[in-house]
């Protein structure tokens, strides 16, 4: 019970926000009179809300490294227009204008990271600067105009189906993907407690480990066989399958994501640990930018036109998933499920609201009250275990050079250990 009651203690607000993502869920479940958990219903909440919860997987990362990124939005935008207008006006064919949709996010990402990681301008400064360059752009990209309709092999990136093996009952393909997900993210938590041992860590005992796992699994089935028993998994949820799973083995068991915390948690330990630190700021908004470009395709798709106001508030909604997730304003705290949970809750929550009628006004105080209530949280957990330096400014804030280091967070402990060598050296490639 002593091992419960601390891994609780210390990880009691990502453990928090899925305790309050299902108190949402059973909530909303009554006042909808049941329609929340019909397999149409959460089919429709995935779709809805696949950019959101792509753009949070990236913007948990640069949360991490203690910087923000208000630009997702018009990113979002501008690449969508462009996809649009060479689909339609040019002609080109779809398996060209994804690629070519793709980089061009890599470039406004490496465009952004120059600027922070090498010119040490305050990202907050950078991307509100890109903020309004690529809303700008978009506007001129569309002149003031929607283009549309798009390619039915772009719209299926949005609305299709992954077709089933066996025409009649359930979708055995999203079983079987869902089996495959629950089995790696299994694998995953497994193989971080076995690093931990070895090196000496602090770590779950195994049957707190094994209880966390079969929590893992029961949730993943129940969520495919919803899914299942209606159409089988959106071509899009399976794009979010993989980017779960590979962003969560990224973070937690490659040298690259202990660099990303290290970075976040104490950039003058990891600098004198040898991390590359500039280099992995730079790439960790490539990252962004990419992934902003792909939810401006499944938005695009989604929309079936690209319009001059797409991608408006998407940066708040991703940043506030972050926070609700479990992400923390002074970096190197963090985790992709976290932002999952918290885009889930943001999702639900628009979902619930809209089916028992509540006004958008309503809607948006209430985001706006449960945003604010997780980063208070946050700052209380600190306050209680005894940190929380940086005058209570936010590290995304005050530029790198002068962001102070936390030498207590998890990421300082990953660039302090002696034992991994790989980490210091090399940048976040």
């Amino acid at each position: 019970m002593e091992a419960i009651r601390e891994l609780l203690r210390s990880n009691a607000r990502q453990y928090g926000m899925v305790i309050a993502l299902a108190v949402i869920v059973v909530l909303f479940q009554i006042l909808t009179g049941g329609l929340l958990l019909r397999p149409l219903n959460i089919t429709n909440v995935i779709m809805q809300n696949s950019y959101v919860l792509i753009l949070a997987i990236g913007m948990m990362l640069v949360i991490v490294t203690g910087n923000i990124d208000l630009s997702v939005g018009s990113v979002v935008a501008f690449t969508g227009a462009v996809a649009a207008v060479l689909l339609t006006d040019v002609g080109l064919p779809v398996y060209v204008v994804i690629p070519l949709a793709l980089a061009m996010g890599g470039l406004i990402g490496a465009w952004q990271g120059f600027w922070i990681a090498y010119v040490h301008i305050p990202a907050f400064i950078v991307t509100l600067a890109g903020m309004l360059i690529f809303r700008g752009a978009t506007l001129i990209v569309l002149g003031g105009r929607s283009v549309g309709p798009l390619p039915d092999s772009l719209r299926m990136w949005a609305s299709g189906f992954v077709p089933d093996v066996v025409p009649d009952g359930p979708h055995l393909l999203t079983l079987a993907l869902g089996a495959a997900g629950a089995a790696a993210l299994v694998w995953i938590q497994w193989r971080v407690r076995a690093r931990s041992l070895r090196h000496g860590l602090p770590a779950p005992a195994a049957g707190l480990t094994a209880a966390q796992s079969a929590a893992t699994v029961v949730v993943v089935m129940l969520f495919a066989y919803a899914l299942a028993d209606y159409n089988g998994i959106p071509v899009v949820g399976l794009l979010l399958l993989v980017l779960i799973v590979g962003y969560s083995f990224l973070m937690k068991s490659t040298t690259i994501g202990r660099r990303v915390y290290a970075v976040g948690g104490s950039e003058k330990a990891a600098r004198l640990s040898g991390v590359k630190t500039q280099r992995t700021t730079f790439w960790v908004f490539v990252n962004m930018g990419v992934l902003s470009a792909l939810a401006g395709l499944v938005f695009t798709g989604r929309l079936n036109a690209a319009t001059p106001g797409a991608g408006e508030m998407f940066e708040l909604d991703a940043i506030a998933a972050a926070f609700i997730g479990g992400a923390s304003a002074s970096g190197g705290v963090g985790t992709v499920m976290g932002a999952i949970v918290g885009a889930l809750v943001m999702g639900v929550m628009n979902n619930g609201m809209s089916i028992i009628g509540l006004g958008v006004d309503w809607q948006q105080a209430i985001k706006g009250l449960v945003l604010l209530a997780a980063v208070a949280f946050d700052i209380y957990n600190k306050r209680r275990v005894g940190f929380g330096r940086g005058g209570g400014v936010p590290a995304f804030l005050r530029s790198s050079r002068s962001r102070p280091d936390r030498p207590d967070g998890p990421g300082a402990a990953a660039a302090e250990q002696p034992d991994e060598p790989a980490a210091a050296s090399g940048g976040g490639r």
